[in-house]
């Protein structure tokens, strides 16, 4: 069955290679796009100042690659339960990422992870339609509002808080400046609707999505509800030296049967392999992150991101409250997080920085404090606008009552990570 799937997918490339040479052309410029590589690092939603020209139907393939070498050891005071962990190369991780101009102004994006940490196999992460332009109703209609809106719509990530924008999406890892994402990692693809707003470095954001990650129809002794989401702020380059970018997101789920992956929609798995793993546990292919696991819950993330030359400031503050089901009381957990960075050399390709993150709070079972702390350190070297490599230092440790009785208690792991990507 894997190698099928693998086989349609590259008769698929095949297929759409030859195609493109009567019906379009093949890996050109497409319009409102987030460049892969270096020329895509710290760029946020698509801006809206595009001089791509339009010619014609146009077909963008590209891939990312990851591999990691793990040198890692953990701990914990519940104990002698974990697995011996040694220094040992990570499986590769591979995606597929296809795009494709439709017309002017409207273009389609399909991801697809060809081996991930959680599935072997290859399978779809998702997609979604992007509109900047309505020419096709009529060459320049309604303009002057199409210049500063933009229409999304798909089933793919949402463009909740900053941090998507950063963080490793499976082998797509070439815009994140360390190896590991944040402790509570916002990242979900539901069915969804978003229109953007942008003028003058000012920035609105509104999207409504079905809150879930794996769509059905049956709805059979469940009360699903839509979930909502929106952005505000403000970038803008205040000099040729100095960018301010600030903004604050919220996401809204109001039903109990759905809404909850908004911490545990990354289904391709987390970068610390194994870590704090049991003998005889299978594995959890989140370890190293937290999720507060709620049901009808709000979340609120803040952004701040400033750029002054090559010093590099990105801040994270995020608070998230609900419960664990309808007859539980609520419990919250918030989350900081500061990463700084100093961008060195010709065209800034080196980089050295380090990276501060905690998550404490409780949640509504037993009332009683789990506090979560990550200290990563490190660099990377851009050999090439689409090569990176990377090395990081990384420390986790577990303290609060909340963790008795699990393999969490008095808990740390440390080590070593390097990482090797590519992404075109």
């Amino acid at each position: 069955m894997k190698l099928q799937i693998r086989s349609i997918v590259l008769i698929g490339i095949f297929f759409l290679m030859d195609a493109s040479t009567g019906l379009a052309q093949l890996n050109k410029n497409l319009q409102y796009n987030r460049a892969p590589g270096f020329q895509g690092i710290n760029q946020f939603e698509t801006p809206k100042d595009d001089s791509t020209e339009f010619d014609g139907m146009q077909v963008q393939i590209g891939g990312d690659f990851a591999l990691q070498f793990q040198s890692i050891q953990h701990s914990t005071m519940s104990g002698d339960t974990l697995i011996k962990l040694g220094s040992n190369f990570n499986l590769p991780t591979a995606n597929l990422n296809l795009g494709v101009q439709l017309a002017n102004g409207i273009r389609m994006s399909l991801s697809t992870y060809l081996s991930s940490r959680n599935h072997k196999e290859t399978w779809v992460k998702g997609g979604y339609i992007q509109i900047d332009k309505l020419d096709f109703i009529k060459v320049d209609f309604i303009s002057k509002l199409m210049n500063v809106l933009t229409i999304k719509a798909g089933m793919d990530e949402i463009n909740y808080g900053d941090i998507h924008f950063r963080r490793s999406d499976n082998a797509r890892a070439i815009y994140n400046p360390f190896v590991g994402n944040y402790i509570m990692d916002a990242f979900t693809t539901e069915v969804f609707g978003e229109l953007t707003f942008q003028k003058n470095g000012i920035l609105i954001v509104g999207g409504i999505s079905n809150g879930n990650l794996n769509q059905s129809v049956i709805i059979e002794n469940k009360d699903p509800k839509p979930s909502f989401y929106g952005k505000i702020g403000y970038d803008s380059n205040i000099t040729n030296d100095l960018r301010l970018r600030l903004t604050g997101s919220a996401y809204i789920s109001p039903g109990y049967d759905n809404g909850h992956y908004l911490y545990n929609g990354d289904r391709a798995g987390a970068r610390y392999y194994s870590v704090l793993q049991e003998y005889n546990a299978s594995d959890n292919f989140r370890s190293g992150r937290f999720s507060p696991g709620f049901r009808k819950f709000n979340a609120v993330q803040v952004n701040p991101f400033v750029k002054w030359k090559g010093l590099e400031f990105f801040g994270v503050f995020e608070w998230a409250q609900g419960a664990q089901g309808e007859s539980i009381s609520k419990g919250n957990y918030t989350q900081w997080g500061a990463e700084v960075l100093y961008r060195i050399g010709e065209n800034e390709k080196f980089y050295l920085g380090a990276r501060y993150n905690t998550v404490g709070g409780m949640d509504s079972t037993n009332a009683k404090i789990k506090n979560i702390t990550r200290v990563n350190a490190g660099g990377g070297w851009f050999i090439t606008d689409n090569v990176l490599m990377k090395a990081e230092y990384v420390y986790q440790d577990y303290s609060g009552s909340g963790w008795d009785g699990s393999v969490y208690r008095g808990a740390n792991f440390k080590g070593v990570m390097l990482e090797a990507v590519i992404g075109f």
